[in-house]
């Protein structure tokens, strides 16, 4: 993925800092808006990120199991 939690909240930051340094209020708001938006896009990310992993963890799990079962069964088949 190109984008990342950190470039994200890199940019957060840098709105942050923005906004402190302005002396226009729309200035301000419109950089403390984006802040904002930047940071949810960051959390967002973490937590597709984080679901992600269990679903791939879910799935090797499942094909540990299979796997276990299919030996189990050919055991059995054997004797």
């Amino acid at each position: 993925m190109s984008n990342t939690s950190d470039f994200y909240q890199a940019q957060a930051d840098k709105c942050a800092v923005d906004a402190a340094a302005s002396t226009l209020s729309q200035v301000r708001d419109r950089n403390l808006r984006a802040e904002q938006a930047w940071r949810t896009m960051a959390e967002r990310l973490v937590q597709t990120e984080a679901t992600r992993a269990r679903q791939v963890a879910a799935t090797a799990a499942k094909a540990e199991a299979n796997a276990e079962a299919a030996a189990m069964q050919l055991d059995s088949f054997e004797r």
